[in-house]
C-alpha cells in the first residue's frame, strides 16, 4: 500500500542519515521500526484493572458519618498523641 506522512524536516534528515549509514532505504528502516513498534504493543499487558475487594461488616462504625474526616483522625490516632 502506497500512503503520505507528514514528519518534521529535522526528524526526516535524521532518519535518512540512519538509512544511509545502515545501507539501507528510508522506506526499510521506517518498515523496520512500525514493525518492532507493534510487537512491542503485543507484549506489553493489557490495561490495568483494578479488582474489586468488598469488605465484610456493617459500614461504618456507630458514630462515624461518611466524609466525617475530623472524627476519623481522631480515632485513629487516639492514644498515640495525635
Amino acid at each position: 500500500m502506497k500512503t503520505t506522512i507528514q514528519i518534521p524536516d529535522h526528524l526526516f534528515r535524521e532518519v535518512k542519515r540512519l538509512a544511509v549509514q545502515r545501507g539501507t532505504s528510508l522506506k526499510a528502516l521506517v518498515e523496520s521500526a512500525l514493525r518492532r513498534l507493534l510487537k512491542e504493543q503485543k507484549r506489553r499487558p493489557g490495561h490495568f484493572r483494578l479488582r474489586k475487594h468488598p469488605f465484610k461488616g456493617q459500614g461504618l462504625h456507630e458514630g462515624i458519618h461518611e466524609g466525617d474526616w475530623s472524627e476519623i483522625r481522631r480515632r485513629v490516632y487516639a492514644g498515640r498523641g495525635g
